[in-house]
């Protein structure tokens, strides 16, 4: 039985970054031997095991092979015999298939001489370049979306020539259009929250998989914007400033996905109308609701999005607007109830409003603005209200009414 740490946090060791989440591979073993030595089965799909101490993952050495076309999921070999590298030929990027012995693994700094580097990943983290491991590759099309990731996470890579050309025969092989939602998702979802999510969806429409996975996305690239308001012009550039906004201003992943989505209904935009967007947010919200089915997204991120895809335009005004639509912007976005989402909201309104050429550096009063109407607003006592309107003979509609002028009278009493 040999252990070896493989993967990520050998990665990120060479580049000197904090360290990930350790992954072990075990060559030589058997599950039973696993068992005997004190390790906690949890792999459904292969054997993956708990160390007893560390709760670590130790992965069987193992091999992989696709059972289906699409992807329908894998008959996948563990056994003594398999070896290490036939193990790390499996993966998907070479900076992912670098392993070191676990007698060394503890031991700083790093040993390199030691590392067991069969597809060169250490050359590919100097020259930063994403490049595919083997051919096996194209077996799983989830990994198209990885390494879309990974582009997002480590921004100032390359895509290898032969790995985007390998990618685009997979997409017109139609290898993405069989892909699982709940796999879609999470790489979409971690592929968000990396330090330039614009990468990932670079990546994926360089290979044709963003026209298939998101075609709402896709196809706001070459629509015109006001230049006046957005001198980048482009809808799909402008989309991608906000993203790196989003992740520039540390937005949580609700926030961040109604960013990627607050704009759809721009590609639809009849081109008579052009460069203008008159009923756009409309437009977004019912284009959100096939793709978040599509893909299963959660509902409290779906929810937010829809709230910012809606409104957004309205929150952009609302220094113009009067206590009254004020009042009513909140009630639209349930601000009295859900204060947490409203200020998620304002959030994604503010990386919008900041993800435009030369816009970045700019203040967004609104967010502030509103933050402090809803306070005002939730400083009303209504109960004091309803018994006195009840008290002059009022029913629900009036005292609804009375709680109402109330509230806009303490919107118009606050200062400037």
């Amino acid at each position: 039985m040999q252990k070896f740490l493989v993967g990520g946090a050998i990665r990120d060791a060479l580049r000197g970054r904090p360290g990930s989440d350790r992954d072990w591979v075990v060559v030589g073993a058997t599950p039973q031997q696993m068992l005997d030595t004190g390790y906690l089965p949890v792999g459904r799909d292969f054997p993956v095991f708990l160390h007893p101490d560390t709760r670590e993952e130790y992965a069987l050495a193992r091999t992989e092979r696709k059972s289906g076309p699409g992807y329908r999921g894998f008959v996948v070999h563990a056994a003594p015999e398999v070896t290490l590298d036939e193990d790390l030929a499996r993966r998907d990027l070479t900076i992912n298939a670098i392993a070191l012995p676990a007698e060394l693994a503890d031991i700083e700094p790093l040993r390199t001489e030691a590392l067991i580097d069969p597809f060169h990943g250490q050359r590919d983290l100097q020259q930063k370049v994403l490049r595919h491991v083997t051919e096996a590759f194209r077996e799983d099309p989830v990994r198209i979306l990885r390494l879309a990731r990974f582009a997002a996470k480590l921004h100032d890579f390359s895509v290898a020539p032969e790995t985007l050309a390998l990618m685009r025969g997979m997409v017109e092989a139609s290898e993405v259009d069989a892909l699982v939602p709940e796999r879609v998702w999470q790489e979409l979802a971690r592929g968000l929250m990396e330090p330039k999510p614009s990468r990932m969806f670079e990546v994926l429409r360089d290979c044709g998989a963003l026209r298939v996975l998101l075609p709402e996305v896709e196809r706001l690239w070459g629509v015109p914007q006001r230049a006046e308001h957005h001198p980048e012009v482009d809808t799909g550039v402008h989309l991608m400033m906000v993203l790196d906004m989003s992740a520039r201003l540390q937005a949580p992943l609700p926030v961040r996905f109604a960013c990627l989505t607050h704009d759809l209904g721009k590609g639809t935009t009849p081109a008579d109308m052009l460069p203008r967007h008159i009923g756009h947010e409309q437009r977004s919200a019912r284009l959100l609701v096939g793709l978040c089915e599509r893909w299963r997204v959660p509902t409290e991120v779906r929810e937010l999005a829809d709230v910012v895809a809606r409104e957004h335009g309205n929150i952009h005004r609302s220094g113009e607007l009067g206590p009254a639509a004020l009042l009513r912007l909140l009630e639209r976005c349930d601000a009295l109830r859900r204060p947490e989402r409203f200020a998620d909201a304002l959030l994604a309104c503010e990386c919008d409003a900041r993800g435009r050429l030369g816009f970045d550096e700019r203040p967004y009063p609104q967010r502030d603005r509103l933050l402090a109407v809803l306070a005002a607003v939730q400083a009303v006592a209504t109960e004091p209200i309803a018994r006195e309107a009840q008290a002059r003979g009022a029913k629900g509609p009036q005292i609804g009414q009375a709680i109402q002028a109330a509230r806009e009278t303490a919107i118009s009493g606050m200062p400037g």
